[in-house]
């Protein structure tokens, strides 16, 4: 099972406005480097949900309801997307600026290619995020 970080604006779709429906098809991303790896999505995957903007923190924790799959408003067939659920918000967000001083998060996408939307996350960084939020 992967783990991944979305990125989202939650003036756009908020990780309330997930819990709220429940459930959503993530679509709109456009860079390659993320499509990419939104194609390789499977089942089950991990997803910590992460907040733009002026808020910029991870603030949920989400799961991949669906593989990925071509996303039907694309003509080109080339475009995927892929179906999440919540799972829980995290008990306390954990801002950009504690991830970029932290040691461990250091290699994190996050870090290295803030424009990015969709990015894995090791599982040390996983579990890095995990402790922080606790703390």
């Amino acid at each position: 099972m992967a783990k991944w970080l979305f990125k989202e604006e939650p003036t756009h779709y908020s990780y309330d406005e997930l819990t709220k429906d429940g459930r959503t098809t993530w679509t709109g991303v456009k860079n390659p480097l993320a499509q990419k790896h939104l194609k390789t999505i499977r089942k089950d995957d991990q997803i910590l949900y992460y907040h733009t903007g002026k808020e910029k923190a991870v603030v949920g924790l989400a799961r991949a309801a669906t593989d990925a799959f071509p996303d039907p408003g694309d003509p080109s067939g080339k475009a995927y997307v892929v179906d999440i659920i919540p799972v829980s918000r995290l008990g306390r967000a954990v801002p950009l600026s504690e991830i970029k001083a932290n040691r461990t998060l250091a290699g994190l996408p996050l870090v290295r290619l803030p424009r990015l939307s969709v990015m894995p996350v090791s599982d040390a960084e996983w579990d890095e995020i995990q402790r922080l939020s606790r703390s």
